[in-house]
């Protein structure tokens, strides 16, 4: 499996962002999956024990778009256009959660992709499906100097590890 960049900033990957989840995603390339784990404290609840459901649709959202990067193209940045999200059980703070993205259909310059949440004992908790598109029209910001140096900083120097 090989570990995703992260950047700087990002509520979810972002290792300076002080309120970020600073997740982390790995290429499983044997399931076709990309996965991460994540522990959300009660600071992210909307009722007491329960993450609050825009936490979910974030970490959703980008684990399924993600899931893009499985090809180690690194540099193929997607935003979201439209995604539904399901919730289907409460997902619980602090808990160790496994979030699991893939690609349904790569069209180049967009694609369709999914995301799943799932507790440790393997129960799902939420999934998505959305549609990606490049963002040609972000690239300055998603390119602009730090973090990028970031991006690449945590590349993966071979394409498998």
């Amino acid at each position: 499996m090989t570990k995703q960049p992260t950047s700087l900033n990002c509520f979810l990957c972002g290792k300076k962002n002080p309120h970020g989840l600073k997740m982390e995603w790995l290429n499983n390339y044997e399931s076709g999956h990309i996965e991460g784990a994540v522990m959300i404290s009660d600071d992210y609840c909307s009722y007491k024990g329960i993450v609050h459901g825009g936490i979910v649709a974030a970490i959703l959202d980008e684990t399924a778009g993600r899931a893009i990067m499985l090809d180690n193209d690194f540099d193929r940045f997607m935003v979201t256009m439209k995604m539904e999200t399901t919730y289907r059980k409460p997902t619980p703070t602090n808990t160790l959660l496994r979030a699991v993205g893939r690609v349904v259909q790569d069209r180049g310059s967009s694609a369709k992709v999914e995301g799943f949440l799932y507790t440790p004992d393997g129960a799902m908790t939420a999934s998505c499906a959305a549609l990606i598109m490049r963002a040609d029209h972000i690239t300055a910001v998603i390119k602009s100097a730090d973090e990028m140096a970031e991006w690449n900083r945590t590349r993966p120097q071979n394409n498998v590890d």
